[in-house]
């Protein structure tokens, strides 16, 4: 397995998303891109433009939440989809989102869109040597 990445795994009626990475930040940044390739492929070029979304501190498992749920929302209510991510901490202990969004209605769908993200079996923690993983259920 790489140092970094993201993979979707076959759940019933579902979809799963795995990551993992060096840093918490990093890890939230490859589910986030998870999610937009689990359903979108959006050509190297095109329109785009830059949003930073900023989320409240909390607990690691709810910002990951947060992060994907911003995601769908823009989906939702913008039909934008991410076609790059950075996630870096915020001083008060949040996270800051800056994403290079483009319309939906650039991309070729290849997936079931995103609806939410589930609580059930979420998880997404540091092993001992400090790399981060997480797993989580989004429905569609």
């Amino acid at each position: 397995m790489s140092r970094q990445g993201h993979r979707t795994v076959p759940h019933t009626a579902d979809l799963r998303i795995e990551s993992w990475a060096a840093s918490r930040e990093e890890c939230v940044a490859e589910a986030v891109r998870g999610l937009a390739a689990s359903f979108a492929e959006l050509p190297s070029t095109g329109q785009r433009r830059s949003e930073e979304r900023r989320l409240p501190p909390a607990a690691d498992p709810d910002q990951l939440v947060a992060a994907l749920d911003e995601v769908i929302y823009l989906l939702d209510a913008a039909g934008e989809i991410p076609a790059s991510v950075t996630i870096r901490p915020a001083p008060d202990g949040g996270l800051i989102m800056l994403l290079s969004l483009a319309p939906a209605g650039d991309a070729e769908l290849v997936g079931a869109v995103p609806k939410a993200v589930s609580w059930h079996e979420l998880r997404f923690s540091a092993d001992a040597a400090g790399r981060w993983s997480a797993s989580v259920t989004v429905d569609v």
